[in-house]
């Protein structure tokens, strides 16, 4: 979870004194998750449509027919909105497709922020101008995640198939940072990634820290957001070395993924026990353009439209079966809430043994741990803007 600007959850009060967004009062989160584990986030994938062609994403203008292009309408969107707010979730990030081709998507921010949802985008970065971010950030918008594949501008803006890319990432980092608004790049780890030198670059570049995305070659959901392209094709062997890249990378940048998580997907790819479970379909969600509402990207069903989402579809089952970061991390975070309204839930029932068993679990002081050390970085990067 970000440490953002945003509402405070009631939905009364986004805009005070300059129409700026206020930050969440943190008791109110600390309540959310005494009685239910703390707020709930969804992705929303507003739209097919893309104006990069990635080699390893299946969203490419160049793999993408167009008669497979869509986009959610405004209504539907801030129908969606509500639904989700009545069912504890407090954070959505805007991805695609490229959700800045969408006309509403200013729009979309505006109604999520004014009813209490801290608004995020996930982007590569080319449509983002100084006179989007201006609007952007009126409307309410929390955190932007930029798109970065590799170490130099050559590399990158090839892959994504857009000349001059990282020069309009500069800008746009630059315009972000007069908002005192830290952008974080988020890097798919692939083939394409040199880690050593990726912290002088995404320095360069203007970001404030970095969160990796582990590959994907197949993902059973309407998310197009993989290939079985070379460029994230891995050994076992291999990603798992590339993970002790990346952990050797955050001592020298801000890396927001947490350390357990990394590690827990190096035991994944060594087929041993992993300590923690996947809390997607409970905490989190995936919301497709269809409106359609998965637990995540790696599951072969959804769960129901989102107007028919109340709460009794969730799932929690301690699914371990993808190394799908936005899931994972997350769920390392939020364990120990979790842990904490699971003790308190038993101890209401009178199962004095089972609250002591939530409450002592060693997971807990491992979650707690990830979760300061993700909040330092985030504090960390927001003293450096400021």
């Amino acid at each position: 979870m970000a440490l953002t600007d945003a509402s405070d959850g009631s939905g009364s009060d986004r805009h005070r004194g300059g129409g700026k967004p206020v930050r969440p009062a943190i008791w109110k989160m600390a309540l959310k998750a005494l009685v239910d584990g703390g707020p709930g986030v969804c992705h929303f994938a507003i739209t097919s449509t893309c104006n990069a062609r990635c080699g390893f994403c299946n969203f490419s203008r160049d793999r993408l027919p167009v008669s497979a292009r869509a986009a959610v309408s405004l209504a539907d969107a801030r129908m969606a909105f509500d639904i989700l707010h009545r069912n504890g979730v407090r954070f959505v990030h805007f991805t695609g497709g490229e959700p800045l081709v969408h006309r509403d998507l200013t729009a979309m921010v505006a109604h999520a922020a004014r009813i209490g949802i801290v608004p995020m985008l996930v982007t590569n970065g080319s449509l983002l101008t100084p006179q989007r971010i201006d609007a952007l950030v009126e409307a309410g918008l929390a955190h932007v995640c930029i798109s970065i594949d590799a170490a130099t501008a050559e590399a990158h803006d090839a892959n994504r198939g857009l000349p001059g890319l990282s020069g309009r990432i500069r800008r746009a980092t630059s315009a972000l940072a007069r908002h005192r608004l830290p952008a974080t790049a988020s890097v798919t780890m692939s083939r394409l990634v040199d880690y050593p030198a990726l912290p002088g670059r995404l320095r360069d570049l203007g970001f404030a820290s970095v969160t990796f995305s582990y590959p994907q070659q197949k993902l059973p959901s309407s998310f197009l957001a993989w290939s079985d392209s070379p460029l994230v094709a891995f050994s076992p062997a291999e990603l798992e070395a590339a993970f002790e890249a990346v952990k050797a990378l955050s001592r020298e940048f801000p890396v927001l993924n947490p350390i357990p998580s990394l590690e827990d997907m190096q035991r994944h790819l060594r087929g041993e026990p992993e300590r923690f479970g996947c809390l997607a379909g409970w905490k989190s969600f995936f919301l497709d353009w269809q409106l359609q509402l998965w637990r995540c990207q790696h599951w072969d069903r959804p769960l129901c439209h989102i107007s028919e989402f109340d709460g009794s579809q969730r799932v929690r089952d301690g699914c371990t079966a993808c190394m799908i970061d936005c899931y994972r991390d997350d769920s390392v975070m939020q364990h120990v809430g979790v842990a904490v309204s699971d003790g308190l839930r038993a101890a209401a029932r009178g199962d004095v043994r089972g609250a002591w068993r939530h409450c002592v679990d060693r997971r807990n002081l491992v979650s707690v741990r990830a979760a300061r050390r993700t909040a330092g970085a985030w504090m960390q990067v927001a003293a450096d803007s400021g």
